[in-house]
C-alpha cells in the first residue's frame, strides 16, 4: 500500500476508533465481511447472471451470487431477488424503469418530511424522468395516510413508493397497499433504514404488502455498501432483472456479491434478533432522555434506529448543531424538519441513529448519559 494511502487509512480507522456514531445511515460492518470486500472475487468480470454469463470462468461467480440470492430469500422470506444492485438508489432507479414510462406520476415522500432523494426529488433523475408528487407528514411529523390517500387519488400516480430516509415511527405498510390499490397503483417499498430492524424482526416487514421492495445492504443491515430488490411475484423477474442487466448497469461487484451473502447470514441469527431489539431499546432510551432535558424529539420518540432533533427554536440551525457536536467527539447528520424555515443547507434539525454505537456494545444507560451530553452542548 502506498504510504500517502496508508497515512489516510490510519487517520480515518483512528477518527473512526475515537469519535461516537450517531450517523443514522452508517453502521460497521464485520470483519468478514469487510475481508470479502477485499478479496479475489474483485478480479472477476461476470455480466449476466447465474447459468447466463458474457463470459467464461464463472463458475465460482455462479455459485457466490446463487447463495447470496438463497441466503437473502430466506432471510426476508420472499420469493425471489437481484443482489446486483450497486446501491439504493440503482435499485429504486431499476424498478422505476422496469414498471414506469418517462413522465408518468410517481410519488413519494418529500425530501424535507424525510424522504429520499431517488424518491422524486427534483434534482435527481427520478424528479426528471418521472412527474413527480410528493406526500408529508402532518404538523406532528406523523404520516397523514387519509391525506396519502386524497393526493393518490388526485394525482393517480403509476407507482407510490413508501419508505423514508429520516422517519421515526413504524411505517404501516397494510395503509399504503390500500391506497395503490385504490388507484390501480404500483406499491414500491424503499426499506433502506429499517431493513436490518425488518431482518432482526423487530420492525414489521413490508413484503407481505409491496410488489416489490428494494433496500441498501449496509445500514442496519450492518453489510456492504450496495443495493437489492426483493419480490414475491414472478412475473416481475424478468422486468427487474433486464432492469439491472443490461438496463442501468454492466458487470456486477462479485466482491460486493460475496460480501452481501455473508452479511444476509450473519443476520439469520438469534444474535443479530438481539442486536436488532437493543437498537430500538437504545434509540428509544435516548429519545426519552432528550426529552427529559428539554430537547424537541419529533413524534415525541421512534420506533426505531432513528431519533430527529427539532431545532427550530434552538439558536443553533441544523448544520450548526452537527458542526458542534463534531467539534465535541460525536457525528451526526444534519437534517431538514417538516415546514423547515431554513433551506437545505442549514436546515433545522439533526437525525440520529444508534445502530453503529450499539455493535460496539453500548446499551441503554450509555446512550441516556450521551443525551444529557448533547442536551448540555445544544442548549449551551
Amino acid at each position: 500500500m502506498h504510504n500517502q494511502i496508508k497515512t489516510i487509512l490510519e487517520k480515518e480507522q483512528q477518527r473512526q476508533d475515537t469519535t461516537v456514531e450517531l450517523i443514522a445511515s452508517e453502521n460497521y460492518a464485520s470483519q468478514a465481511v469487510m475481508d470479502l470486500c477485499g478479496s479475489i472475487f474483485t478480479n472477476k468480470y461476470a455480466e449476466g447472471y447465474p447459468g447466463k454469463r458474457y463470459y467464461n470462468g464463472c463458475d465460482y461467480m455462479d455459485e457466490i451470487e446463487q447463495l447470496a440470492i438463497d441466503n437473502v430469500c430466506e432471510l426476508y422470506g420472499c420469493q425471489f431477488a437481484n443482489v446486483q444492485p450497486h446501491s439504493g438508489v440503482n435499485a429504486n432507479t431499476a424498478v422505476y424503469q422496469a414498471l414506469m414510462e418517462p413522465g408518468q406520476v410517481l410519488m413519494g415522500m418529500d425530501l424535507a418530511s424525510g424522504g429520499h432523494l431517488s424518491h422524486g426529488a427534483k434534482p435527481t433523475l427520478s424528479g426528471k424522468v418521472y412527474n413527480a408528487v410528493t406526500y408529508g407528514v402532518d404538523e406532528n411529523g406523523y404520516l397523514d395516510y387519509e391525506m396519502i390517500r386524497a393526493l393518490a387519488k388526485v394525482s393517480q400516480p403509476k407507482v407510490i413508493v413508501a419508505g423514508a430516509s429520516a422517519y421515526p415511527r413504524q411505517i404501516n405498510w397494510a395503509a399504503f397497499r390500500d391506497i395503490a390499490d385504490g388507484i390501480g397503483a404500483y406499491l414500491v417499498v424503499d426499506m433502506a433504514h429499517y431493513s436490518g430492524l425488518i431482518a432482526g424482526r423487530v420492525y414489521d416487514s413490508p413484503l407481505p404488502y409491496a410488489d416489490v421492495v428494494t433496500s441498501t445492504t449496509h445500514k442496519t443491515l450492518r453489510g456492504p455498501r450496495g443495493g437489492m430488490i426483493l419480490w414475491n411475484n414472478p412475473d416481475y423477474t424478468k422486468k427487474f432483472n433486464s432492469s439491472i442487466f443490461p438496463g442501468t448497469q454492466g458487470g456486477p461487484l462479485m466482491n460486493i456479491i460475496a460480501a452481501k451473502a455473508q452479511c444476509y447470514l450473519e443476520a439469520n441469527t438469534d444474535e443479530f434478533r438481539d442486536y436488532s431489539a437493543q437498537v430500538i431499546k437504545n434509540a428509544q432510551a435516548m429519545a426519552r432522555q432528550l426529552d427529559l432535558y428539554g430537547i424537541e424529539v419529533l413524534t415525541g420518540g421512534t420506533d426505531s434506529h432513528i431519533i430527529l432533533i427539532d431545532l427550530r427554536d434552538s439558536k443553533y440551525s441544523g448544520r450548526q448543531a452537527a458542526d458542534l457536536l463534531e467539534e465535541n467527539g460525536i457525528t451526526v447528520n444534519k437534517n431538514g424538519v417538516p415546514n423547515d424555515p431554513r433551506n437545505f443547507v442549514e436546515t433545522s434539525g439533526i437525525r440520529i441513529g444508534t445502530a453503529a454505537e450499539t455493535t460496539k456494545g453500548a446499551k441503554e444507560y450509555w446512550f441516556r448519559e450521551l443525551a444529557q451530553k448533547i442536551a448540555n452542548l445544544l442548549r449551551g
